[in-house]
């Protein structure tokens, strides 16, 4: 929405075991150089309700393409569980046909994960 309008990648992560958002799960935002190597942008954690808001700014979140990283394991261990996968991620272009705002849903459980993507129309 309107409120995200200077966010220009929004994460949202619920926890489908316990029907509620996902709070301080560590996610970490990669960009793809040149050499096919991963350069680290950022690493945030989720809020109480599961999201993040300020993983990069309009002026880092050029054309490229990008990793998003969420450490499923620590939430799931976190919470007394053995999960069956040390992370999640989602490989994405971004802006490469004009500006656009993403938002990157994922639904998790210790065995199983799912994601999703929101993607605005091209910004002015």
């Amino acid at each position: 929405g309107s409120s995200d309008s200077k966010h220009p990648l929004v994460v949202k992560i619920l926890d489908s075991v316990r029907g509620s958002p996902a709070p301080n799960v560590p996610v970490k935002l990669y960009k793809a150089a040149a050499d096919g190597s991963w350069e680290l942008l950022n690493t945030k954690k989720t809020t109480e309700y599961g999201e993040i808001h300020e993983l990069t700014t309009e002026e880092q979140f050029v054309e490229g393409v990008y990793r998003v990283e969420f450490d499923t394991s620590s939430y799931w261990k976190g919470l007394g569980l053995s999960p069956f996968h040390e992370y999640a991620d989602v490989v994405f272009t971004a802006n490469d046909s004009g500006h656009r705002h993403y938002t990157i849903a994922a639904l998790l459980s210790p065995f199983s994960y799912s994601t999703t993507a929101v993607v605005s129309d091209p910004q002015e």
